[in-house]
C-alpha cells in the first residue's frame, strides 16, 4: 500500500466508468477496479450495445423484407448473414470499450483488472491476474451492478436455455422460440429473432406487458406486437422446462394456479429481470446491509458506512444505464465537495422495439394512485404528416398534466424514434415546464415532433392538425 487514493471505484460499468471520468477530471486520484477483460459493465459488452447492434441490421432486414415493394423499391433474392451480423455487433462493442479505456487513461484513472472487494474502512482487495493486493483508499464506490434474476427450478445453460447474454450469441435462428417474461429485455430479444424468422411466444406470469409502462401505451403496444407475429401467454407461470432431443417442453400453469398447459421450442430466454450484484463485496466488513432483495440503501449516495457510496444497479431506482452514469458523476462531485444531483423525476425509459416506445415522469396510473387531477393530451402518428408520407403511423403521444398548474408531469410514446424525440420532455419535466410552454414552441414542419407538440395543444383542446 504505498499510496493512497481519493477514490476506488468498484465496478467499470456506466456507473463505474463515468464516476472514474469525472473523478479524474476534478483531481481525485483514481482507481476503477473491473472484472472483466474489458470496461464498459453489462450495457457495453452484453447488453444495450450488442442488443442494439443486432436490433437496428434485423429491423433493416425485415424492412427490406416486408416494406421496401410497397413503397416502391424492389428486393430480389433478399437474405441475411447472421454471423456477418454478429460481426457487426463485435466491432461496436469493441470500438465502445476501447473508448472507455482510453477515456480512463485521459483523465489519469488507474484501471486495474480484477474481482474487487472490500477489506475494511478504507480498504478494498483485489483479486486479479496478477494475484491478490490491498488498495487504500479514502472513499470506496460501489458501482458493481446487476445481474440476471435467475428462474426457480430452471438451469441456464446458455445454449437452448439462456439468458439475455446467450440470446445475444446465437449461433442460428430458431425456428420457435419461448420468452419467459414480456418486460424490456424480453421485447426488444424477442423482435430480433422475430424478424429473422422464429415464432415467438412470449409467457408472463403478469396480467399485461412492460409492467411500469403508463397501461394505455402498454395495451396499444402488445396490439401492434401481434400484428408483427408475436403472441402472448399472460397471467401464466412458468412451473419447469424439459430438454428433449428434439427441444424443449416449457411446462406452465395459470397465475392463480388453475388450467396448465406446455409450449414446444427450440431455445427458451429467460428474462425475467435483474438483482443486484452486492454479494461477496465484503459489506459486512464496513457495516453495510443490504436489504432483502439485494439492495444497497443509499442517502444522496452515501451508504450507512462513512466514506463508502454507492451508485447503479445494486442500489434502488431505475436499472437504467444512463440513470447510473447520472448517479456516478454526481457521486463524484459529491465526494470532491461539489453539489452533485439527479432528478430522479426526468429519468427516461425507451424500449428499442418497432416501433420504439418511451417515457418519462408519472403514468396515468400513478396520478390516480396518488389522488392527483391532471389533464391528458393525446395525438396519434396517423395524423402526423412525416408519419404518413414515412409509412411509420403506428402509435401516438400522450402527455399528462397538472389540472391546475399546467406543469407537465409525465409523457409517454410509441412510435418511430422516440426514443430520440424524449430527450424533449425531459427537459420540460427538468424545468417543470407547462403544456402549453410546449404547445407554444414551434416545431419543424414536416417532423415527428410535432406529435409532441400537438398533444401538448391536446391538453387544453385546441390541436390543429387533423
Amino acid at each position: 500500500m504505498s499510496e493512497v487514493y481519493d477514490v476506488v471505484i468498484i465496478g467499470g460499468g456506466p456507473g463505474g466508468y463515468n464516476c472514474a471520468i469525472r473523478a479524474g477530471q476534478l483531481g481525485l486520484k483514481t482507481a476503477c477496479i473491473e472484472s472483466r477483460k474489458t470496461l464498459g459493465g453489462t450495457c457495453l459488452n452484453v447488453g444495450c450495445i450488442p442488443s442494439k447492434a443486432l436490433l437496428h441490421t434485423s429491423e433493416l432486414y425485415e424492412a427490406a423484407a416486408k416494406d421496401f415493394e410497397g413503397m416502391g423499391i424492389k428486393v430480389d433474392g433478399l437474405s441475411y448473414d447472421l454471423p456477418k451480423m454478429m460481426e457487426g455487433k463485435a466491432e461496436a462493442v469493441k470500438g465502445l470499450t476501447e473508448g472507455v479505456a482510453f477515456l480512463l487513461k485521459k483523465n489519469k484513472v488507474d484501471h486495474i483488472r480484477g474481482k474487487g472487494r472490500i477489506a475494511g474502512k478504507g480498504k478494498v482487495e483485489v483479486d486479479g491476474p496478477d494475484g491478490k493486493q490491498t488498495l487504500e483508499t479514502k472513499n470506496i464506490v460501489i458501482a458493481t451492478g446487476s445481474e440476471v434474476t435467475p428462474l426457480p427450478g430452471v438451469e441456464i445453460d446458455e445454449e437452448r436455455i439462456v439468458s439475455s447474454t446467450g440470446a445475444l450469441e446465437l449461433s442460428a435462428v430458431p425456428k420457435k422460440l419461448v420468452l419467459i417474461g414480456a418486460g424490456v429485455i424480453g421485447l426488444e430479444l424477442g423482435s430480433v429473432w422475430r424478424r429473422l424468422g422464429a415464432e415467438v411466444t412470449v409467457v408472463e406470469y403478469l396480467d399485461r406487458i412492460l409492467p411500469g409502462i403508463d397501461g394505455e401505451i402498454a395495451k396499444q403496444s402488445q396490439r401492434i406486437f401481434k400484428k408483427q407475429g408475436f403472441s402472448f401467454e399472460l397471467a401464466r407461470k412458468v412451473t419447469g422446462i424439459d430438454k428433449t432431443d428434439s427441444g424443449l417442453t416449457i411446462a406452465t400453469e395459470a397465475a392463480d394456479g388453475g388450467k396448465e398447459k406446455s409450449f414446444e421450442a427450440d431455445v427458451a430466454i429467460v428474462c425475467i429481470g435483474r438483482r443486484p450484484y452486492t454479494d461477496g463485496l465484503g459489506l459486512e466488513t464496513v457495516g453495510i446491509e443490504p436489504d432483502k432483495r439485494g439492495f444497497i440503501a443509499n442517502d444522496h449516495f452515501q451508504t450507512s458506512a462513512e466514506g463508502v457510496w454507492v451508485v447503479g444497479d445494486c442500489t434502488h431506482g431505475p436499472m437504467l444505464a444512463h440513470k447510473a452514469e447520472d448517479e456516478g458523476t454526481a457521486c463524484a462531485e459529491r465526494i470532491a465537495g461539489k453539489a452533485g444531483h439527479v432528478n430522479y423525476d426526468a429519468i427516461p425509459g425507451v424500449v428499442y422495439t418497432h416501433p420504439e416506445i418511451a417515457s418519462v415522469g408519472a403514468t396515468e396510473e400513478q396520478l390516480k394512485e396518488q389522488g392527483r387531477k391532471y389533464k391528458t393530451g393525446k395525438f396519434s402518428f396517423m395524423a402526423n404528416s412525416r408519419a404518413r408520407a414515412n409509412h411509420e403511423t403506428d402509435g401516438m403521444v400522450k402527455l399528462l398534466a397538472d389540472a391546475e398548474t399546467d406543469e407537465l408531469l409525465g409523457a409517454h410514446m410509441i412510435g418511430k424514434g422516440v426514443g430520440e424525440m424524449i430527450a424533449e420532455l425531459c427537459l420540460a419535466l427538468e424545468f417543470r415546464a407547462a403544456s402549453e410552454d410546449i404547445a407554444r414552441t414551434s416545431h419543424p414542419h414536416p417532423t415527428m415532433t410535432e406529435a409532441i407538440r400537438q398533444a401538448a395543444m391536446g391538453v387544453e383542446g385546441w390541436t390543429m392538425q387533423a
